[in-house]
């Protein structure tokens, strides 16, 4: 029943013992695979959580830090702002994370503050905070914001104006300071501020302590803000280092109006009054660009006598350029005007109000000039031992010192004793731009930054609000003037020409301006600058700049229509009455809501269409409110124009009724006497 077991040989043993080890072999090779498998796994899950939570700490709301940038997602997941570091990367080992604010210590470049900080005001905007600071005072912090897939607007007046803003070639980084673009083609305007928007409802607002500068390449599609100290105009507060910092505000909403209203809300001033309604009703009668510094009584009588004869309103009428024996004084020129009080008064009789042209110049060869020397009243060099001198368009002198309380007050005596002694209704300030200013330069009260100049000029304008006019602007939309744009060409193109003006219009309403000037019918009449004969603009030009004018807040002449012909001074009575009845009365009724909204009176298209992206474009039209859309011709030659309508239904000047819309109109006809506007019908 039992099976007997032979023991084995030593021979026999050695051959199954290898065979076991054979057999081992794959399963010791199994588990060793095995357990690298499970290192590896638990190496790539370490590494994978450690992204997570870095990807988490590099995120705040719908913001995506990396260390060459960062960029932005709307609600819907759709990345529409991408801002790029570009003076140094962030070093994201030294990121942390607490609550709202997410912040790094360190860069390629060494120790730094940088943060963003998360806002979200209300249900529809999220906002962020941003600041990168320096520690070093040689170095410069630059970023840049890409533009590419979206429309942009804002920034500053320029002397070639598109809408949106059109960059071209490269441009280094350069201090973002009010800038006469007359004189200087490629400067930033005299009404400019740190605030950009786009189409994509996102907007930027660059904070007023940074020593700011703008650059820009079309072929990377950046625009580049830098802040440095190191060789500029900017100084930094008293008692700081000069390091360099650039901090601002991103914003994103639902919609490029909406996002708009927000940010005009939050960070603009907003004016307290509205100017004389008389402004807003009938034309500023100048006697610039006819007579420029050839005026005189003779003339100025003539002139007002020829706009009641040829029956237009006798409102406004400024007097402009040379009426003073030098440029900075505060009398006039006894020669040319022999009897000022007799003047004054037979102006008056007219119904005219006067305004006189004024600056902030005192040259070096008027009477004024050792009183502002002895009192101290100029800005002066570096050292502020000796008064700076400037050189602007009429000539060379001492430029005065706002920041100066004594100055101030020297200033508006003289206006106010003009006021008092001839029945002055106001004035008009010309200049006021920082481009004005020395290179390096020293004030009473130190300017760290030198547009600050250009809002110290704007406050003298203040008390004589009703009728002022200034042409600069920067942080001064509460000053209840109007700001006039700066002198046009007598030129059909986009460089101040009559294209430009929409442009420009838009522009300056958007960066918080609203009273606004369109500057001189026909342009200002150079020589060598002018579509036309010397004498005149040409006359087609001439009446499509003077339809135009008729639909913005308020109008000037100055080359009179009754030196063309009888049907000029026809379509300009006609159109200065449609200004009056038509025009006017909406103007008035937006510039009341304008004090506690701060809402553009003249507005883009998109302002009624802001998901529409044919709105995005379009330069040659505009809205007055909601219920006004204006469709100039602006070509030579042209009597026939496209017009887009948005969505919404329509009635046109000839009574067409239009409901099918969004839609655009081809070769719609408009004579030579007439603009194409449309009224919203509710």
């Amino acid at each position: 029943m039992y099976q007997m077991v032979h023991s084995s040989s030593p021979h026999s043993n050695s051959n199954l013992n290898e065979r076991k080890h054979k057999q081992m072999r794959p399963l010791v090779g199994a588990s060793v695979l095995g357990l690298f498998i499970v290192i590896a796994a638990v190496v790539s899950w370490s590494y994978y959580s450690a992204s997570l939570r870095k990807a988490d700490l590099l995120k705040t709301e719908l913001l995506d830090l990396n260390r060459h940038g960062f960029r932005i997602r709307n609600q819907s997941g759709v990345v529409v702002f991408r801002m790029t570091f570009r003076s140094a990367e962030l070093d994201l080992d030294s990121c942390t994370k607490e609550g709202t604010i997410l912040s790094c210590t360190r860069s390629t470049n060494g120790r730094l503050n940088f943060f963003i900080q998360t806002v979200k005001p209300k249900d529809t905007v999220m906002c962020y905070r941003v600041r990168w600071a320096e520690f070093t005072t040689e170095s410069f912090v630059e970023h840049g914001m890409s533009y590419k897939d979206s429309s942009w607007y804002g920034g500053a007046e320029s002397s070639t104006q598109h809408w949106p803003i059109l960059i071209t070639g490269i441009q280094e980084p350069k201090p973002f300071v009010t800038t006469d673009v007359y004189s200087n083609r490629g400067g930033f305007g005299g009404i400019l501020e740190r605030y950009w928007l786009s189409s994509n409802a996102t907007a930027i607002k660059i904070s007023d302590s940074v020593p700011f500068h703008l650059g820009w390449n079309d072929t990377e599609q950046n625009l580049y803000f830098q802040g440095r100290y190191h060789n500029t105009p900017y100084k930094p507060p008293h008692g700081q280092q000069p390091f360099p910092e650039l901090s601002y505000r991103v914003c994103v909403g639902s919609d490029i109006t909406s996002i708009h209203k927000y940010m005009v809300r939050r960070y603009f001033n907003k004016p307290t009054k509205v100017p004389s309604e008389a402004t807003f009703r009938y034309p500023v009668w100048s006697t610039f660009a006819v007579y420029k510094s050839d005026i005189n009584q003779e003339k100025l009588l003539r002139y007002a006598e020829n706009i009641k004869k040829n029956r237009f309103n006798c409102s406004h009428l400024e007097l402009d350029d040379t009426y003073t024996s030098n440029y900075g004084e505060f009398e006039f020129d006894a020669i040319k005007f022999p009897n000022v009080s007799e003047m004054f008064k037979k102006l008056r009789s007219y119904g005219f109000h006067v305004t006189l042209w004024t600056h902030p110049f005192i040259n070096y060869n008027s009477s004024k000039f050792g009183e502002g020397i002895e009192k101290g009243l100029f800005v002066r060099e570096p050292t502020g031992q000796l008064p700076a001198v400037v050189r602007w368009w009429n000539g060379i002198g001492g430029i005065l010192d706002f920041t100066n309380p004594e100055a101030r007050e020297w200033y508006l005596s003289h206006l106010k004793n003009l006021k008092s002694k001839y029945g002055v209704a106001s004035f008009k300030f010309d200049a006021g731009e920082a481009s004005y200013l020395p290179q390096q330069f020293s004030t009473l009260v130190p300017l760290p930054d030198p547009s600050t100049f250009t809002r110290r000029y704007t406050e003298m304008a203040a008390s004589f609000y009703e009728r002022a006019e200034l042409r600069v602007g920067y942080q001064s939309q509460n000053i209840s003037c109007f700001f006039r744009i700066i002198d046009r060409d007598s030129v059909w193109g986009y460089e101040l020409g009559l294209k430009s003006l929409i442009p420009t219009v838009l522009t300056i309403s958007i960066l918080g301006y609203q009273f606004i000037q369109p500057d001189m019918i026909g342009g200002n009449l150079y020589p060598n600058r002018t579509d036309g004969s010397l004498e005149l603009p040409n006359r087609e030009l001439y009446i499509r700049w003077l339809e135009l004018a008729a639909f913005m807040p308020a109008m000037q002449f100055s080359v009179p229509p009754w030196h063309y012909d009888n049907d000029v001074i026809r379509i300009a009575q006609k159109f200065t009455a449609l200004h009056e009845t038509l025009v006017a009365p909406l103007v008035l009724e937006l510039a009341g809501e304008v004090l506690d909204t701060g809402d553009p009176i003249i507005r883009p298209l998109w302002w009624i269409a802001p998901n529409d992206p044919s709105a995005h474009k379009i330069d040659s039209q505009f809205l007055i409110g909601d219920t006004l859309m204006i469709a100039p011709v602006l070509e030579p030659g042209k009597q026939e124009r496209d017009i887009y309508l948005p969505a919404g239904k329509w009635r046109s000047y000839k009574g067409e009724y239009y409901d099918r819309t969004p839609m655009l109109l081809t070769d719609y006809e408009v004579d030579l006497d007439e603009v194409a506007y449309f009224t919203w019908v509710s």
